[in-house]
């Protein structure tokens, strides 16, 4: 099917649902395979459902839907006039959740896009996501690896515009080398309204789920990109990620990696230079483990790597061999007769 055939399908079909009277609304459809697919829910039929998802129109079958989830009215979060979420629930540990409601990418970056930061040090440049309004953000710890000057960029919005603020006052909280999380804290400006974004607290993530990231690659600020979750718990060293299609280039490590609410569901660390869509997020309930136990992982300003201070062992005094390392002697012969093991 061409785009002018689909473009006249796509028309056709919304028009019918205009004429029909059908009731428009949101909704999640779990197919029979696990798969979750949201979007609004034009009409059904009692055969087929048709789903907008934002750029087409898809007909799904009956026999393939397991359940369709719908919004309860009661529970649908709603915003103020400054942009709150009504329920959201402030944790002790500096974060914040809250069940966003699924909107347009265009939405939620336009939206979250001032929650995230340029992360710089006389090494190279990061990303990073704000988690307080007192000024505290995540990023990875190999963004801030060996260094005490760091810097960041925040973004403010000032009418349609943004402009680019660089805060020199930024200091390291607590870093997990092992996790490749550290925490960072800056004082807003006075006249700064901190856009703070959300963690996904029990929020299940499944192959295929929509996901977004917002970065600075290669210094390009404010980088949007879209993909899909490829494996919600590939293992590697020791620990498991999230791999997605979403393009993670030197630049947005330290980023976050979002779901179709905004919610943060990984932070964006690594991915594999010479394979296109080969890319990993470090899973949220690492990232609330590291803030619950940050008094565990403080920043130790002589110690950068790490909030521990590892002793040498002491050398031994006796530099011989230990007496339980040299070979038997049988004490009816000279040591020149004794064999040799074999």
């Amino acid at each position: 099917m061409n785009s002018q055939t689909r473009m006249l399908s796509c028309t056709s079909l919304l028009l019918i649902v205009v004429l029909l009277g059908s009731v428009v609304q949101a909704g999640t459809i779990v197919l029979v395979d696990g798969a979750r697919i949201e979007g609004t829910i034009l009409k059904e039929t009692a055969s087929v459902v048709f789903v907008d998802i934002g750029y087409d129109v898809l007909d799904i079958p009956k026999d393939q839907i397991q359940q369709i989830v719908e919004p309860a009215p009661d529970d649908e979060p709603t915003q103020d006039d400054e942009g709150a979420i009504s329920g959201e629930r402030v944790s002790e540990d500096l974060y914040r959740t809250g069940d966003l409601p699924s909107a347009s990418i265009e939405d939620l970056a336009r939206r979250f896009g001032e929650g995230v930061v340029i992360v710089k040090s006389p090494g190279g440049l990061g990303s990073g996501f704000i988690i307080h309004p007192d000024g505290y953000l995540v990023t990875n710890f190999h963004v801030v690896e060996n260094e005490t000057q760091i810097t960041i960029n925040i973004f403010r919005k000032v009418g349609q515009v943004f402009r680019n603020e660089k805060i020199e006052d930024v200091q390291i909280i607590a870093v997990n080398p092992f996790m490749d999380l550290a925490l960072l804290k800056f004082d807003p400006p006075e006249d700064l309204k901190v856009t703070v974004v959300y963690l996904a607290e029990d929020r299940k993530v499944n192959e295929g789920d929509t996901v977004f990231a917002i970065g600075n690659p290669l210094g390009l600020e404010r980088t949007v990109s879209k993909g899909i979750v490829s494996k919600r718990n590939r293992a590697q060293d020791g620990l498991t990620y999230v791999q997605t299609t979403t393009q993670i280039n030197p630049g947005n490590s330290g980023g976050p990696l979002f779901n179709a609410r905004g919610e943060v569901i990984g932070v964006t660390n690594m991915g594999y230079r010479f394979a296109e869509g080969l890319n990993f997020a470090i899973p949220v309930r690492y990232v609330m483990d590291f803030l619950s136990n940050r008094d565990a992982y403080a920043y130790d300003r002589d110690n950068p790597n790490s909030g521990f201070q590892y002793l040498e062992a002491p050398a031994r005094l006796n530099p011989a061999a230990p007496e339980f390392l040299l070979p038997a002697v049988n004490p009816n012969h000279d040591n020149d007769d004794v064999d040799s093991p074999s």
